[in-house]
């Protein structure tokens, strides 16, 4: 029997995911569900998806037993809110990323998935492609040896301003509950501390409406410190073009860098501090060793993460994104935001939950929301480019 699951909030990705599983792209998954409460899509719904149920609020879905999994594809602020209710009732829940706007709503989802003996899983679908499981494997393995720095430029996350127009909710703190660390560049933040670690400490400068006429950040630079002594550096933005993507991680044994593509590890055959302490020389050379791993096909993306989704579900197979993971890059984005907000101030870790929804809350007050120009459009169902990992 395929597990029937329901899709709450059919916009883009909504539509995307709805679509995979009415195909039977998902191994062991069925389509019984869409849930909006836009009338115009769920109107289209009746062609899109006329073997699927159709409600109009998640209250009313959630009586239908015949649920058994619900994905959450609604704007930030709705994501814990929603996966709460469908795991309090007994369904699995797949939430789309961020996992909320808010540590403290995080928290709150987490906790209910703890008390229920329901999978729970968040769409951190690059977390499939084998560049960056390599770069895990190196760091992880200690392959590197002591962390020492790393920094990623991230800025090919470009967006026009039609693109911003093209919703009313869009780049909003009532909305959307921030802008490109809340939007694009969670992946990349996820990524990061999945491969390196958490930091300790974070400081951040968020610049509101740098390049376009939104209420929110459009650019971000992120410093960061770990336990041990190293450093971080995470820069993006939506207003650069071309951009850059290339990751560098350098430690006691050597580097990595990933650009176009391609991972690089340059693998000291002595470890650099031994050298540095040890030689008689002022400008010693240590031998390396260069590898470069190029897997040319990216990983499964969406489909890899609803696939090991219902392997988990059926078979208990260990999930690639664990909801849970979900507070880890949510928890740099949060740190950034309220050192932005405290004057660009270091902020330590765990971060004052209290204090920064009491700062969002603010934002979200004077909320006005942008001003729609672009036609509406009814979703096309499939997995667009600007979602994969881009280089």
């Amino acid at each position: 029997m395929e597990i029937r699951t329901a899709v709450v909030g059919i916009g883009n990705i909504g539509t995307a995911h709805a679509t995979a599983l009415r195909d039977h792209l998902i191994e062991g998954m069925s389509l019984a569900a869409v849930c909006d409460i836009n009338e115009e899509r769920l109107h289209a719904a009746e062609t899109q998806f006329p073997d699927a149920k159709r409600y109009s609020c998640i209250d009313d879905l959630l009586k239908d037993e015949s649920v058994e999994a619900v994905i959450i594809s609604t704007p930030h602020p709705f994501h814990a809110e929603l996966a709460v209710q469908a795991l309090r009732s007994g369904r699995h829940v797949l939430v789309e990323k961020p996992i909320d706007i808010r540590l403290s709503q995080a928290k709150r989802l987490c906790d209910a998935a703890k008390e229920s003996e329901c999978k729970f899983a968040i769409m951190l679908n690059q977390r499939t492609d084998p560049i960056f499981r390599r770069a895990r494997e190196i760091v992880r393995s200690g392959a590197l040896g002591a962390l020492k720095r790393s920094v990623w430029i991230i800025t090919n996350w470009y967006r026009t301003q039609h693109y911003y127009d093209s919703g009313s909710w869009r780049a909003t703190w009532a909305g959307e509950g921030g802008g490109v660390l809340l939007n694009q560049a969670p992946h990349n933040m996820d990524l990061w501390q999945w491969i390196v670690g958490m930091p300790t400490h974070v400081r951040g400068f968020c610049d509101v409406a740098k390049y376009h006429r939104i209420e929110v950040e459009d650019e971000a630079t992120l410093m960061t410190r770990y336990p041990g002594g190293a450093t971080g550096l995470f820069i993006t933005t939506t207003g650069e073009y071309p951009g850059t993507n290339r990751l560098e991680i350098s430690g006691e044994l050597g580097k990595i860098v990933i650009e176009n593509g391609i991972l690089t590890h340059w693998r000291l055959e002595q470890n650099e501090r031994e050298i540095r302490f040890a030689s008689v020389e002022n400008f010693a050379k240590i031998p390396y060793t260069v590898e470069t791993f190029a897997p040319g096909e990216p990983g499964d993306g969406h489909i890899g993460i609803l696939i090991n989704f219902s392997d988990a579900i059926r078979n208990g197979a260990e999930l690639i994104s664990p909801g849970q993971d979900g507070v880890n890059e949510l928890t740099l984005s949060n740190a950034a935001y309220l050192s932005s907000w405290e004057g660009n101030i270091e902020i330590a870790l765990p971060i004052d939950n209290d204090r920064f929804n009491a700062l969002l809350d603010e934002r979200v007050s004077q909320s006005t929301g942008i001003k729609t120009t672009a036609k509406s459009k009814i979703p096309t169902g499939s997995y667009s480019e600007r979602w994969q990992v881009k280089w």
